[in-house]
């Protein structure tokens, strides 16, 4: 039997230490959560993406009460992104979370449906999203999907027909 460890490079830093554009994105994630319809959860998540072009897209989760036909912040922004700017790729995507009346102190991460979504965005350009998990005490940057799934299902089917 044989073992390999798996490790995960992420950047922590505080929202002063970023370049003035990455600030940029991180406002654009925080401002989206109060577009989020979270009145199950009260759970409002924003994600903007920044797109080869320049332009900064946004979405916010939207819940429903027959569960699970909600849709998470990062695919609502990503897929937007898609469907508008198809000759753009995604060079960028930050996330946040408020909950509780603030946003939270520690940054979330994306779940596994939208990793693999984010894993499909990079392999649709041939381009890495760098990843901005903001949190008030500390922001995480993560310059590829597969630091947050290292063992991705990322096999394209393809015909020869």
């Amino acid at each position: 039997m044989k073992n390999f460890n798996i490790t995960a490079k992420i950047q922590i830093c505080s929202y002063d230490e970023l370049h003035p554009e990455e600030k940029k994105l991180i406002d654009c994630s925080k401002e989206a959560c109060s577009r989020a319809y979270a009145p199950y959860s009260q759970f409002r998540v924003g994600a903007a993406a920044l797109l080869a072009n320049g332009e900064i897209v946004t979405g916010s989760n939207q819940e429903n009460v027959a569960f699970p036909s909600g849709l998470c912040a990062e695919r609502t922004a990503l897929f937007y992104a898609n469907s508008q700017y198809p000759e753009h790729a995604v060079r960028s995507l930050a996330i946040a979370a408020y909950t509780q009346g603030d946003f939270v102190d520690k940054p979330i991460s994306p779940c596994g449906a939208c990793r693999q979504v984010i894993l499909e965005t990079e392999m649709r350009y041939q381009n890495p999203v760098r990843i901005f998990l903001y949190g008030k005490s500390e922001i995480y940057i993560i310059e590829g999907i597969k630091d947050l799934l290292p063992l991705a299902f990322d096999a394209i089917v393809t015909s020869d027909e």
